[in-house]
């Protein structure tokens, strides 16, 4: 068994929704131990695994006190439409780097106006 096995938790799971999002709750257990892994309780936690055979990198949630994570339309096809399905879910903190580079154009336009640039700047989170 890989290291990257023994950190993959798995987990069936009723497809819900609140608002047009449609999520699941994670089982007590297996929240218990992202959180620990992730070693926080509140905030962002990066997330990977498999929905229905299908691989996924997330983000896991607390809304109104409660962790969920957010099943959209490119983890699961037509997800609004099937709530009440039970999902098979895979789920381990992700450790990639998520940086996104803008591209080159844009970079090159905001160098050209100083006040762009700065509103850009305010509105980039830098890690």
């Amino acid at each position: 068994m890989t290291n990257e096995t023994k950190q993959l938790l798995s987990f069936e799971a009723k497809l819900e929704i609140i608002g047009i999002n449609p999520f699941v709750y994670l089982p007590q257990e297996a929240l218990s131990e992202i959180l620990k892994r992730a070693k926080k309780e509140k905030g962002k936690i990066p997330v990977k695994g498999r929905v229905n055979n299908i691989d996924y990198t997330q983000t896991l949630l607390r809304y109104k006190g409660e962790w969920r994570l957010y099943i959209n339309t490119k983890m699961l096809k037509n997800s609004p439409q099937r709530i009440g399905e039970l999902l098979q879910i895979t789920i381990q903190i992700d450790t990639e780097t998520r940086i996104i580079t803008p591209h080159p154009q844009l970079m090159q336009a905001l160098q050209n106006n100083s006040v762009a640039e700065k509103k850009f700047n305010e509105l980039t989170h830098h890690p």
